[in-house]
C-alpha cells in the first residue's frame, strides 16, 4: 500500500506540474526554459519589434554615438556604462540580453536570446561572434511539431571571444577567459583558461 500511495501522489505532482505549465504564456515558458511555441502571436510581435530596433541601429549614423547608445538601451534588458557595439548586430528579442560595463561587440555579432544572455564587465566579442541560447528537441517528431527550447548563456568578467566563435546553449564562461577565433564552445569554460577548436578544448591556464 505505501508504494501505491507514493505512486498516486507522484501522479498528482506530475499533473499539477503539467497544469501549471499549461497556465503559463508562451513567453513565460520560453523564459523558464520549458518547451514553447515561437509562432505565438505575442512572441512573433516581440521578435518583429526587435528586428525593427536592430534595423534602426544598424542603419544609424556612426557619427552620433549617443543616439546609437540610446537605441541599444531600448533594445537590451540592461546595459552598463560605455558600450560599443558595431553594426551589423542582430538578436531575437533583446530584452534577454544583460551586459556589464565596457561591452565591446565587433561587426556582425548575433545573439539568439530566447533565454537570458549575461555578459560581464569588459566583455570583448570579435567580429561574427554568435551566442545561441535557442535549441530544439532531439526527437524528430517533437522537433517537427514546432516547439523550441532555450538554455541561458553566462559570460564572466574580462572575457575575450575571438572572431566567428560560437557559444552554444547552456554554456557558462568563467572570468578572464580567452576563446580562440572560430571556436565552437559546447561546454562550460573555467575561469582564467584559453580554449580553442571545434569543439573548444583547453589550451592552457592564464
Amino acid at each position: 500500500m505505501p508504494a501505491m500511495q507514493g505512486t498516486r501522489w507522484a501522479g498528482v505532482a506530475i499533473s499539477r506540474t503539467r497544469l501549471q505549465s499549461a497556465m503559463l504564456s508562451e513567453r513565460e515558458k520560453m523564459i523558464a526554459g520549458e518547451p514553447y511555441r515561437p509562432t505565438d502571436p505575442e512572441l512573433a510581435a516581440m521578435r518583429l519589434g526587435a528586428r525593427r530596433r536592430c534595423l534602426a541601429f544598424n542603419t544609424s549614423d556612426p557619427g552620433d554615438p549617443a543616439a546609437r547608445e540610446a537605441m541599444l538601451r531600448r533594445l537590451f534588458g540592461s546595459l552598463g556604462a560605455r558600450p560599443e557595439v558595431e553594426p551589423d548586430f542582430r538578436c531575437d528579442y533583446g530584452f534577454n540580453i544583460f551586459a556589464g560595463d565596457n561591452l565591446f561587440m565587433n561587426f556582425g555579432c548575433v545573439v539568439l536570446d530566447v533565454a537570458p544572455v549575461r555578459l560581464g564587465r569588459n566583455a570583448f566579442l570579435g567580429p561574427g561572434v554568435h551566442l545561441y541560447t535557442a535549441t530544439h528537441p532531439i526527437d524528430p517528431i517533437e522537433r517537427a511539431s514546432g516547439v523550441e527550447l532555450g538554455r541561458p548563456i553566462t559570460v564572466g568578467n574580462d572575457v575575450w571571444i575571438g572572431g566567428h566563435a560560437t557559444i552554444c546553449p547552456g554554456v557558462t564562461v568563467g572570468d578572464a577567459v580567452v576563446i580562440g577565433a572560430g571556436s565552437v564552445v559546447t561546454r562550460d569554460v573555467p575561469a582564467r583558461t584559453i580554449v580553442a577548436g571545434n569543439p573548444a578544448r583547453p589550451i592552457r591556464a592564464i
